[in-house]
């Protein structure tokens, strides 16, 4: 059954202001860590599910998902560097609920439980997930299993939203174009157009298998890279949504996520939404994000990437190559990046979610008999660097202040502190803890710019925004909110003014 947490379980809460119910949202945005029981009948399955492996093929057996039991479900192991880098039992696992009957799960079809292939914190997927889709950029949602096969205690897992036709409908309003996959190779580099099998090595169709027309792929990697430089913009409008590709790449170059297309030229998909006729970008696999994929780099490399970084030849990442050399897409993407450093990639934004998700998962990732990595691992690295590890508090204010100087060299103002200098501003915020209304005195001085007030759960998710009153006080009802930990984030358009934790009961 589900495991009943304290009040600061509603950190793992996503979308709580979302006002109708989307598949998968008992799964991911409910405040509990699932538990998950599998069970097999064949006497050697776990030999079963490594032959099968291979053959990227399911094996029958039930599930149980917090009491809910699914019989005659499809469970295979996954992963490449999650599967072959880690010693032991503890592989990363994919459960098809249709596999062999009619039936989903939350209306889910496919779930995946990763490993923490490389994160002694267990947070780095789950910290750029929720940052890319606060952001706007479409991606799966993120949550944590404990799990357990034929009665033993398997570990503690990162379960995570599967990107197929329900994604796509649920995102990005229709399921009906081709789905790919930028792996092994998704470089978008240009082949050639004599023919599709020129391209069907790097990439993989996951909708319209049958029909098997890859026209429109080929055609958006022919405008990519055989556009001149004076109609790049243009054209690449008419087969790109490039405003989620940016937003992609912002977020990829803020946490070094190196396995990607900024990187290895992977962990991606792209889907021809039948709508807009243009491709949408989805962000996958961010495991290794905070640095730690490091591509040949050392930690002081990787923690002062250029925020202009391109994996070189600069052709063999042909999309950022010329969004880099067209001003337009230059000058969308780095205000991006300082949009997200300005407001949301910062100490005092990220320090608390992490502490307050690592207190929640601590005594599952304590308990976890096939971890990779020790408990001492796990509360040393959540500050500090461990070998080639970047610490998640270290890399955030490392990362934070080294793209703020390129920022400013490259004409941007620098970015805010936590409290501005030379604002003179008082902000009183009660009660506290709260009920069903809270009260903001405003007494900054006459003639400031206008100041915003926004309620952020503890992940630094947006639930409530309201502009304030000149002066005086404001009052701001609050919604059924789970109790729990929140904050309060006063702001103009020069930065953060005040940042209070606010406890609603």
């Amino acid at each position: 059954m589900k495991h009943k947490l304290s009040l600061l379980l509603t950190l793992l809460c996503l979308e709580i202001h979302a006002q109708t119910y989307q598949d998968g949202d008992s799964t991911f945005n409910l405040p509990v860590i699932h538990t998950i029981h599998f069970t097999f009948t064949q006497p050697n399955y776990w030999d079963s599910l490594l032959y099968y492996y291979p053959f990227d093929q399911p094996m029958a057996g039930t599930v149980s998902i917090d009491g809910l039991v699914m019989d005659s479900v499809g469970v295979q192991l996954k992963g490449n560097s999650s599967f072959n880098s880690i010693p032991g039992v503890k592989k990363s696992i994919k459960i098809s609920f249709d596999e062999y009957r009619n039936q989903k799960y939350d209306g889910l079809k496919t779930i995946n439980l990763n490993n923490g292939f490389k994160d002694p914190t267990f947070l780095r997927e789950k910290l750029m997930l929720d940052f890319l889709r606060k952001q706007g950029a479409p991606a799966p949602r993120c949550s944590y299993a404990d799990v357990y096969i034929n009665g033993t205690h398997w570990g503690f897992y990162m379960l995570v939203e599967q990107v197929n036709k329900t994604f796509l409908n649920d995102v990005l309003g229709n399921k009906d174009g081709n789905l790919f996959k930028g792996d092994p190779h998704g470089d978008l580099k240009w082949k050639g157009s004599s023919t599709q099998l020129l391209y069907e090595t790097d990439y993989e169709l996951k909708t319209n298998e049958t029909i098997n027309d890859w026209s429109d792929l080929i055609h958006l990697i022919d405008y990519l890279n055989n556009t001149p430089a004076f109609t790049f913009y243009d054209s690449l409008e008419t087969v790109l949504n490039t405003d989620l590709f940016l937003r992609y790449w912002a977020c990829s170059n803020i946490f070094v996520n190196l396995d990607s297309y900024l990187g290895s030229g992977h962990n991606y998909y792209i889907y021809h939404n039948t709508v807009t006729n243009r491709f949408d970008w989805i962000s996958w696999d961010v495991n290794e994000a905070f640095g730690n994929f490091q591509m040949g780099m050392n930690l002081s490399q990787l923690k002062n990437l250029d925020v202009l970084y391109l994996n070189m030849p600069a052709t063999s990442r042909p999309l950022i190559n010329g969004m880099i050399q067209n001003n337009t897409y230059k000058t969308a993407y780095l205000d991006l990046v300082y949009q997200y450093l300005q407001q949301d990639f910062s100490p005092w934004v990220f320090y608390p979610v992490i502490d307050s998700l690592a207190n929640v998962i601590r005594p599952f990732v304590y308990a976890d008999p096939n971890k990779q990595f020790t408990n001492a691992n796990f509360d040393f690295n959540l500050d500090h660097d461990m070998g080639n590890i970047p610490g998640l508090k270290d890399f955030v204010s490392a990362r934070r202040n080294n793209l703020g100087v390129q920022l400013v060299n490259l004409g941007y103002n620098a970015l805010a502190v936590n409290e501005i200098a030379g604002i003179t501003a008082d902000f009183n915020v009660y009660p506290n803890p709260a009920g069903e209304i809270i009260f903001i005195d405003n007494n900054s001085i006459s003639g400031s710019p206008p100041v915003f007030m926004e309620l952020n759960d503890a992940l630094g998710r947006s639930v409530i925004s309201k502009t304030l009153l000149p002066s005086g006080t404001t009052s701001m009802n609050l919604p059924a909110l789970p109790g729990g930990v929140y904050f309060c984030l006063i702001s103009n358009r020069n930065g953060i003014l005040k940042r209070e934790r606010l406890i609603i009961q």
